[in-house]
């Protein structure tokens, strides 16, 4: 039976064929979402949460009030417990402005995993 064809890594520019969605140069090592704690602990406290804060808060500032779908953490935790369980650092966002955040403000922070 014929294997499937190598294809070019998705990385932008690398010429490197693979059998994956990146090489192995390119390899995303990120942890998975459970390693990175959230799990059914944090989707309790993510249910109560926007259970009591149901708007986005960045809408909500400019008089829209749109419904909030995503627990944001306002400084990126970046694997320390402590600010990632802190729901003072906690916003509720649609995800819309969570999105545009992250993108904008928190892509180019350094992961400390």
């Amino acid at each position: 039976m014929p294997r499937k064809p190598k294809s070019p890594c998705k990385h932008p520019g690398c010429p490197n064929l693979t059998g994956k969605r990146y090489c192995d140069i390119h390899t995303d090592d990120r942890p998975s979402a459970a390693k990175r704690g959230y799990d059914s602990r944090w989707r309790k406290a993510r249910a109560r949460f926007l259970k009591v804060h149901p708007l986005c808060v960045r809408c909500n500032s400019e008089g829209k009030l749109i419904k909030a779908t995503v627990v944001d953490h306002i400084i990126p935790h970046r694997g320390d417990e402590l600010l990632f369980w802190d729901e003072s650092n906690w916003q509720a966002l649609c995800k819309r402005c969570h999105d545009r955040k992250t993108r904008n403000k928190d892509q180019y922070r350094e992961y400390k995993y």
